[in-house]
């Protein structure tokens, strides 16, 4: 090439042009472009020769002013609508004669700068260019369009997001939800740290973004990770930094369908025609309901009554939510889908609408209720001597906490006897219970509640209240269940196997009290499920069905439909084979629930305990996990919380030690514990 040759050349994306300098070796060039900066270039990098003259490097802005006013894109146009239907090919020279009737050289560098950046009406063959067919052409233009539109979505996108990280209220569109939505589903793996145990960098590894996920993360600059979708989310204020991800990750619908709260409404509004026309009238029994001061669902209630003959009868109410729905209707059918109600620190989601739940379908103090209702009257041991089960009315008389009941119990209340009574024949029963092998560990239990920034624990005591309440419930469920194996009724009956307990020369060796019990809970064997009575060892019971909570476990509510329809004269809606299908979909969604409700409850716990690093606990420990690497269980006794612990030192089971939380991340599922040790003065 001559010196002083123009040359076009591309830095990146970026054209250049340059000035022929001198040869760099036998194949390169140097070229000086107009900044008087020198590059070496092979002759593949050089994109455009100017023929014609010679130019110094100082001439060329003069010459990209010349070629500035023929850069109309637009004139591509009309070049290829006289080209098109010839198909022929044109040079830059030709396109430059076509376009501005010149070939000079910034008129042919003009055209090949236009005919080089176009996409739409030329593709370049060698040296010339070919115009697209009109379809190709029409593509191509669709094309552009909706990658133009795409490119205005994303930069409103990128104003909305700034504004929201500003902490400006943003009324998000259609588009950015699908972003959003992309990201929460794929924060929400961050579940898997808990659930399968995989660290931060392994969930990355394990789940590549999906394609909407990186480009929006590549879009904002941050790291295309669960965590990082999690921090984004967080920051536009569009989660909490609590976000329930074991909720999300999991298969427990949040909200109710439209249709499901509509039919809730229409039964609301007209209610369907009672099936048990010949109800038991009991209004004019005393009926305590029961509860902690925050439930709603009000689904059990109890009375005592002193018979002509002396006896004394128990009564237990039980809420009855079949008064509102049929087996297989939309209702039914939603409340089957979720399992149970879902007990969450932060609330509860419930198995039927809230309208229906927590009104008509509750015990409602001073309201005419439907109730399915068991009478029972025990033998002096505290057996079952007599009992019948009754579609009934009752008006709940008394909405009271377990601690009213246990300050009425201590006071001994001449007016409210009726709970003394109950009290008395609890007591009888959990005896008679016992008496039968039934098997009791008592281990604290956590009760954490969250309510805006603030976080409770507190230990449910097994007070005298507790256990009168469970002590009834637990005998509606031995009649529920007696009543089915006696009229051959397929029910979800509730068992438990025979566990095989340490013997006791084992156990002995062991500290009494909460280690003692821990490892008797350890050798208890898991509940079962059966359509045909099995009995159920922890309990002492020979038959045994839960009855007493239909409008937060569903099981309880295929109980009712089935005992219901058998005692209207009716075949029980769900045959053996159908019943054992639906206790199989239903165990399988519990299940979940359940592991939902713990991981959260851990999760606030360690969150808890992140807040009080400098708090220091009393703990106990209660046994090892791995031994040979000082992995223990500890029991924060304040706390009822049970958690690991690796110890540096030889300890034993039993010994009380003090611990701080040193490290706490409820997110990474970590906890680390300090040992405190005084030193004496």
């Amino acid at each position: 090439m001559e010196k002083g040759t123009l040359v076009e050349f591309r830095v990146g994306s970026d054209r250049r042009l340059g000035v022929v300098d001198r040869p760099d070796g036998k194949a390169r060039w140097f070229v000086v472009d107009e900044r008087g900066q020198s590059h070496s270039l092979a002759p593949r990098q050089i994109t455009y020769t100017v023929s014609g003259q010679t130019y110094k490097p100082s001439q060329i802005p003069e010459f990209l002013a010349e070629i500035k006013p023929y850069l109309d894109p637009s004139s591509l146009e009309v070049a290829w609508e006289l080209l098109a239907e010839t198909g022929e090919t044109a040079t830059p020279a030709e396109m430059a004669n076509l376009l501005f009737s010149s070939s000079e050289a910034h008129h042919s560098y003009a055209a090949y700068y236009l005919l080089s950046d176009d996409k739409i009406y030329f593709k370049q063959k060698g040296d010339a260019y070919e115009p697209r067919t009109s379809a190709a052409v029409a593509e191509r233009k669709h094309q552009l369009e909706v990658e133009a539109l795409k490119a205005k979505g994303q930069q409103e996108f990128l104003t909305r997001v700034e504004l929201a990280l500003k902490g400006e209220l943003v009324e998000w569109q259609r588009h950015d939800r699908h972003r959003l939505e992309a990201l929460e589903k794929y924060a929400s793996l961050i579940a898997d740290i808990v659930r399968v145990g995989l660290s931060y960098d392994s969930l990355a590894r394990a789940y590549p973004p999906p394609q909407p996920v990186q480009e929006t993360m590549n879009l904002l600059g941050r790291p295309a990770t669960p965590q990082g979708a999690f921090q984004l989310l967080v920051d536009l204020g569009w989660w909490s930094e609590h976000e329930n991800l074991f909720i999300r990750r999991s298969s427990i619908p949040i909200q109710f369908p439209t249709k499901v709260i509509e039919v809730a409404q229409q039964r609301l509004d007209s209610h369907l025609p009672d099936r048990d026309i010949n109800r038991l009238e009991l209004t004019h029994l005393k009926v305590y309901t029961i509860d902690d001061e925050s439930t709603t669902e009000i689904d059990d209630g109890v009375s005592w009554e002193l018979l002509p003959d002396g006896r004394e009868r128990l009564w237990v109410h039980i809420a009855d939510p079949t008064r509102w729905l049929l087996p297989e209707d939309d209702l039914d059918l939603e409340a089957r889908k979720r399992g149970s109600t879902v007990y969450l620190p932060t609330g509860m989601i419930p198995m039927f609408p809230e309208v229906l739940a927590t009104g008509p379908m509750s015990l409602v103090q001073g309201k005419i209720c439907c109730a399915l209702s068991f009478g029972v009257v025990l033998n002096e041991a505290g057996a079952v001597e007599e009992y019948s089960i009754h579609p009934s009315l009752i008006k709940p008389t008394y909405r009271l906490t377990y601690e009213d009941v246990d300050e009425m119990l201590h006071l001994g209340l001449e007016a409210e006897s009726e709970i003394a009574a109950i009290a008395q024949w609890a007591s009888r029963r959990k005896a008679w219970r016992y008496a039968q092998g039934a098997i009791s560990i008592n281990m604290p239990e956590a009760m954490i509640k969250v309510k805006g920034e603030d976080i409770s624990i507190d230990i449910l005591e097994d007070s005298q209240s507790r256990q009168l309440v469970a002590e009834m419930m637990i005998l509606a469920g031995e009649v529920a269940a007696k009543y089915g194996q006696k009229h051959n009724i397929p029910l979800p009956f509730r068992g438990q196997p025979q566990p095989e307990l340490p013997p006791e020369q084992e156990l002995v060796q062991l500290p009494a009290g909460f280690v003692r019990a821990c490892a008797m809970r350890r050798c208890m064997p898991k509940s079962e499920m059966s359509i045909t009575p099995v009995r159920h060892a922890g309990l002492g019971l020979d038959t045994y069905t839960q009855a007493t909570s239909p409008i937060r476990r569903y099981s309880d509510l295929l109980t009712h439909f089935q005992l219901k329809a058998h005692l209207r004269g009716e075949v029980p809606p769900f045959s053996a084979e159908q019943l054992k299908e639906v206790m199989l979909s239903v165990s399988t969604i519990t299940q979940e629930v359940t592991m939902v409700e713990r991981q959260t409850n851990r999760y606030w716990a360690l969150e808890y305990l992140r807040r009080n690093t400098d708090t220091v606990w009393e703990t106990v420990v209660l046994m090892w996990l791995r031994e040979d690497s000082g992995l223990a269980l500890i029991l924060l006794e304040e706390l009822g919380l049970q958690l690991p612990m690796f110890f540096k030192r030889s300890v034993k089971l039993g010994e009380q030690i003090l611990v701080k939380a040193a490290h706490s991340d409820p997110h990474k599922d970590v906890i680390q514990f300090q040992e405190i040790i005084y030193q004496e003065a």
